[in-house]
């Protein structure tokens, strides 16, 4: 329902598609990185397609993640929170699962959105797109941001909250999934997530400490991280999860920015000291 809001596709069909037989075997962001080269390299150039093409061509791509990223049930005929659940063998995490793939949907020209578009707005095609959205999510200050949650978790049940986060300052070092700075009062998505969720220890003793110390509220990472212990999840479950919920938003930029028609290309402004001699000027400057 949310990729046929955000796709403007509400009629889209969503019947069983499988994945490409040819996909390759692995889970996980290894096996979604590789699917998606390979598709990269083969698929269809994005511009000069209708915008129903490109919209089929979406849905199988989202399922084909889905599957890459959690495993074969992703593609049985079930919502997508259905197929992760059974795929991970959690029935009782589904709420929790569809919570989260809605909330991480889309978050405006976030680092891995811009970079699908800047992909997509050469031509490239959806995959392509969502391979530079996928590369550029995976750096520790954006999607990977939960597994530094866990391993300050970890250091909070073995050395108690308090210890964990005085030590973590005491280096210099932010908090992992403290704070956001287009949140400076609370991430409406962490809160939303952590809705109707008991906190374990050591979450709870660890985000009352954390907001404490720093003055900072907990983010998203923090409650994917909780939610993948509250569940017993995979332990790459919240960048699995980011992935595939940030996907429909990948693809949905990916669309508009074809319909734009518009290469996206910055300019840059040298700052740096005056640069003495004879001006370069001919076909060589323009550059690429």
């Amino acid at each position: 329902e949310v990729a046929g809001l955000l796709w403007q596709a509400p009629d889209l069909s969503w019947s069983a598609r499988p994945a490409r037989s040819d996909a390759g075997g692995g889970l996980g962001l290894a096996a979604a990185f590789a699917r998606l080269a390979g598709r990269a390299a083969a698929d269809l150039p994005s511009h000069g397609r209708s915008p129903a093409a490109l919209q089929r061509e979406a849905a199988g791509l989202l399922l084909e993640m889905a599957e890459a990223l959690s495993g074969p049930a992703a593609a049985q005929a079930d919502p997508l929170h259905r197929r992760v659940s059974r795929a991970w063998q959690r029935p009782g995490a589904e709420a929790a699962i569809r919570r989260a793939l809605v909330l991480l949907a889309d978050h405006e020209l976030n680092a891995s959105t811009f970079a699908a578009r800047v992909a997509v707005s050469t031509g490239a095609s959806l995959a392509a797109a969502l391979l530079a959205g996928l590369a550029t999510l995976s750096g520790p200050l954006h999607g990977a941001a939960g597994s530094a949650v866990r391993r300050l978790a970890k250091a909070a049940r073995r050395d108690g909250a308090e210890a964990a986060v005085r030590a973590c300052l005491d280096e210099g070092r932010r908090l992992p999934a403290f704070g956001h700075r287009l949140y400076p009062a609370e991430d409406c998505r962490a809160a939303a997530l952590l809705e109707g969720i008991a906190l374990p220890p050591p979450y709870g003793e660890l985000k009352r400490a954390a907001e404490a110390a720093s003055g900072e509220s907990a983010n998203i990472d923090f409650a994917l991280a909780a939610v993948t212990e509250v569940f017993d999840l995979p332990s790459e479950a919240p960048l699995l999860l980011f992935a595939l919920g940030r996907t429909v938003g990948w693809l949905a930029h990916a669309m508009e920015q074809v319909a734009s028609g518009a290469l996206i290309r910055p300019r840059a402004l040298y700052t740096g000291p005056a640069v003495s001699g004879p001006a370069v000027s001919g076909p060589a400057a323009g550059g690429a």
